[in-house]
């Protein structure tokens, strides 16, 4: 949710409304430090801020031991039923409930240790018996995860720490005396088994297995530029008054080669929506899974067991490292504001973030110095009242705005600063919303105490646990004005500047053979590079994220002299010129790529407009026109709303969703059934090369591949192929995703041949958009080893 929640925005709009009309122009036509000035006691404690409080008690974000107890029981159900994935899940939920340093706690990681167990995460299981052991685990149940921990070393061939192990286990039980009931008689017949075991491995030594991680990849070549941060040497930083700064190739590029690597400057985790619980009076805790439980809260990589923060229930981290590092940079003064920030939306939380990271001093002396000028204060660019005054690009970068005294354009909080918030196009209402939700913010660091932290004037260790201040004055103090300053930019700059960081996530179960990814967002964050690349809705370069990182490769070949462009959303292949059009409004420009001028300014339709077509009820050719479709065959006089073709295809999309949940319900035979009869539906009014006759092909597909029927499975993933080809080109990444699923297909169903030339067009496809180091791409030559190493004979046969 990048903006605030709806009721918030209706409170805003409330108070927007019953301001007095003199009051609104001037806030309508104010610099950003003025309407700071003018909006900072708009806030009433009666009415926005008692509002504010209600609805942050719907996004709880502190401790609850109740809560933790809830979650530790469910843990307990599934690890019952073996269902020792999800029992992790709800064990980490628990342990971030738990009140820190607690026996509690301790029970929690040792829970989840025993299920890593099971899932055969040694090295993960020994880091939460660590975790355990350290926050007070009970020593009456220590023998047991002692053998716990022995039993992950002896599978990780550590025999000698094994032993160790051991004997600790020996020195307990000898310390604890004699025991007789069973579950004493249990752990001993366990000890007894673990040093048998030993035993036999020691005088039998099997080689070591090669880690996982250590497959030796190539590292791309790359020669970075000396004046743009992360850029390659084949890209130069251009200025001009109409299309701003940009980056243009300086020679040939071909497909696939990188562009840019870049570091976000921040990013901050998409919460997800089941994190926001309805108004209830009853205790309901949700068991959902959410971005918020699956991925480290600061470098966003995926969760197995995560480390909670101390202070709230929020926050998850991979590691301690990321748990301290996160606490030190920017979480000491967030932990205590967590639902006013899930309240407020991820923009809000972005601005925030940025400005703690960035530091007071520099967020200080950049937001002073933009009040020189304050008919620049709204865009930084035109600085130059003619465009002869413009920026010198022979002379290289020095000047263009956001770079350094060195002509250096780097990813640093200068160039964040100097990104455009336009503030002078935003609706006053939009701008009144965002200034209230930054004052909110800042007036709540100044009543927890953490003014301090904000400034840096003050250490971690003084801010661990923030007081409650006597001083809560409706006024701001001078310095606080300066971060909400920073902070209401950085929300304006967001809507033309956030980069979504997304990852490949399984749908459906995972359970199955073949796994099915769509892309999903994962956080929103400030690239300062990648934000130099203007739009087009036809792009000539792919972005793929890995972490918190950003890697751009040219996705077709690039001749000297051309503009590198993005697509910001709206994309040829997927929507008409209007729709395109009316989404890129939001970004304060008219798009005159190639794309839109060839759709605007010829008789041309858009590839969406042929392809997803609706045809004749009656005789199946095309139907044209735009509220009354008429039969594009004269021999046919019928004439159809398309409201009525609408409200067809949308009882179409959900008989295909009652089917999905058919699947999803392990019932395959029952949505098969279900698909093909919507597909003879289908058939009836749209075109064959509609997107959703793809869908429907790709459904089946996974439907039959879910009940071994192999054979079946390619034959309806082929068609699918044949139709995104038709959309989005034959080497696109949409492509590549198909062909993927299309190689896991023929290899379960030892298609040989057929397979590895899949895999080969796959690879060469998913290489040029994500790269060769991609999950992806490495499973693909998984695939491939496993089909070359089978035997001779197998490899003739097929």
């Amino acid at each position: 949710m990048a903006l605030p929640v709806e009721e918030w925005r209706l409170c805003a709009a409330r108070r927007w409304a019953a301001l007095e009309p003199a009051l609104r122009e001037r806030l309508a036509a104010a610099s950003l430090h003025d309407t700071l000035r003018l909006g900072c006691g708009l806030l009433r404690p009666e009415a926005e801020v008692a509002a504010l409080r209600r609805l942050c008690r719907r996004a709880p974000a502190d401790k609850e031991p109740a809560a933790a107890r809830f979650y530790r029981e469910e843990g307990n159900r599934l690890f019952g039923r073996r269902q020792y994935g999800a029992a992790v899940r709800l064990y980490s939920q628990a342990a971030s409930h738990e009140l820190p340093d607690s026996p509690e706690v301790s029970v929690c990681f040792a829970n989840r240790s025993a299920a890593l167990l099971h899932l055969g995460c040694f090295e993960v299981c020994l880091e939460d018996i660590a975790r355990a052991e350290s926050h007070g685990y009970p020593d009456r149940l220590l023998p047991k995860v002692l053998l716990r921990k022995a039993e992950c070393l002896l599978c990780l061939g550590r025999l000698q720490d094994a032993a160790n192990a051991l004997s600790a286990v020996e020195n307990k039980i000898a310390m604890d005396g004699i025991m007789t009931s069973p579950a004493h008689q249990t752990l001993l017949k366990k000890l007894s088994q673990l040093k048998t075991k030993i035993h036999e491995k020691e005088s039998c030594p099997q080689p070591a297995r090669e880690a996982c991680g250590d497959i030796q990849r190539k590292s791309e070549i790359w020669e970075e530029n000396d004046s743009i941060s992360g850029a390659s040497s084949s890209l130069s930083l251009n200025f001009d008054i109409e299309r701003g700064r940009h980056l243009v190739a300086i020679q040939d590029i071909h497909p696939g080669q990188n562009l840019l690597k870049e570091e976000a400057f921040v990013s901050v985790l998409c919460p997800g929506e089941s994190i926001l619980l309805q108004d209830s009076s009853e205790t309901a805790w949700d068991t959902r899974v959410t971005n918020a439980d699956l991925y480290c809260h600061r470098c966003l990589r995926q969760l197995l067991a995560s480390v909670p923060c101390r202070g709230c229930s929020y926050a998850k981290y991979c590691s301690q490292n990321c748990a301290d590092v996160a606490w030190e940079q920017y979480h000491r003064t967030e932990c205590s504001l967590g639902a006013l920030l899930l309240t407020l939306g991820v923009f809000c939380h972005v601005a925030l973030r940025t400005v703690l990271l960035a530091g007071f001093a520099e967020v200080s002396r950049l937001v002073k110095g933009s009040h020189d000028n304050d008919k620049d204060l709204h865009n930084p660019e035109a600085r130059c009242e003619h465009p002869s005054e413009a920026p010198d690009t022979r002379t290289g970068t020095r000047g263009v705005p956001g770079c350094n005294d060195n002509g250096q354009y780097q990813s640093s909080y200068q160039a964040v600063f100097n990104l455009l918030p336009h503030a002078e196009k935003h609706s006053p209402e939009h701008k009144f919303l965002c200034m209230l939700s930054v004052v909110a913010i800042c007036k709540q660091l100044q009543e927890a105490g953490l003014e301090a932290a904000v400034l840096n004037r003050e250490s971690s260790e003084k801010c661990s646990k923030p007081e409650i201040c006597e001083k809560t004055s409706a006024e701001l103090s001078p310095e606080l004005k300066i971060v909400a300053e920073a902070m209401l930019r950085h929300v304006l700059q967001l809507q033309c500047n956030a980069q979504a960081i997304t990852v490949m996530q399984e749908s459906g179960s995972g359970d199955g053979a073949v796994v099915n990814k769509k892309p999903v967002r994962l956080a929103t964050a400030f690239f300062p590079v990648l934000s130099l690349l203007n739009h087009s809705c036809c792009p000539n370069i792919s972005v793929s994220f890995s972490g918190t990182a950003a890697t751009v490769r040219a996705s077709q070949p690039i001749p000297s002299g051309q503009e590198i462009f993005h697509c910001y959303g709206p994309h040829r292949c997927r929507m008409r010129v209007a729709e395109r059009q009316q989404l890129l409004s939001q970004y304060f420009f008219e798009c005159r790529c190639r794309a839109c001028l060839d759709e605007l300014e010829s008789d041309v339709k858009s590839v969406v407009s042929m392809r997803n077509s609706f045809l004749c009820p009656s005789c199946r050719a095309s139907m044209q026109g735009e509220d009354v479709l008429c039969c594009s065959n004269e021999a046919c006089a019928i004439s159809v709303s398309r409201q009525s073709l609408s409200r067809r295809l949308q009882d179409l999309q959900q008989q295909i969703k009652k089917a999905l949940e058919l699947l999803k319900d392990s019932k395959a035979d029952q949505a098969i059934k279900m698909l093909l009869k919507c597909q003879v539906d289908a058939g009836n009014f749209l075109s064959p090369k509609h997107l959703l006759m793809g869908e429907m092909e790709d459904h089946l597909a996974q439907a039959y591949a879910t009940l071994g029927k192999w054979q079946e499975a390619a034959r309806h993933l082929k068609r699918s192929i044949e139709i995104v080809e038709v959309h989005h080109g034959p080497s696109s990444v949409e492509i590549g995703h198909e062909l993927f699923k299309l190689a896991q297909i023929l290899f379960n169903g030892f298609a040989v041949s057929e397979a590895l030339s899949t895999i080969q067009r796959a690879e060469k496809i998913l290489s040029v958009h994500c790269g060769p180091q991609s999950t992806q791409i490495q499973e693909l030559k998984e695939m491939k080893t496993c089909l070359l190493e089978l035997p001779r004979s197998i490899l003739q046969r097929t």
